[in-house]
């Protein structure tokens, strides 16, 4: 059974940088397809970022891109999003997830099976 633990959420200033760590434990993770999702309050949960296994690629939604980066460490089971010029949309509750599909797949229309508990981000203007 996998598990994913997030951590590195909290308060930052519109303009700020924050970075999100994912643990991920219980499989083989150089397996696994990895992503980050968020979901704000009142709204429906939506795709970040995404990171593929195998040869390394990565996917934006249109609204990060630039300023937030996914990567990931094999060797120590973690998945990072480096999340910089944060403005006030981008507060949320973080949620880590991975997905076993095949070499290469990633973004936000593969299956993703397991999930994290979620790490809150909230940026002030």
């Amino acid at each position: 059974q996998v598990q994913l633990v997030e951590s590195g959420g909290g308060l930052v200033q519109a303009g700020g940088s924050l970075r999100l760590s994912c643990a991920f434990s219980g499989r083989a993770f150089s397996n696994y397809a990895m992503g980050w999702f968020r979901q704000a309050s009142g709204k429906e949960r939506e795709f970040v970022a995404g990171i593929s296994w195998g040869p390394v690629n990565t996917r934006y939604r249109d609204s990060v891109k630039g300023r937030f980066t996914i990567s990931r460490d094999n060797a120590k089971n973690m998945v990072y999003l480096q999340m910089n010029s944060l403005n006030p949309e981008d507060t949320a509750i973080y949620y880590c997830a991975a997905a076993q599909v095949p070499w290469g797949a990633l973004g936000p229309s593969i299956r993703y099976d397991y999930w994290g508990q979620g790490t809150q981000v909230t940026v002030s203007s």
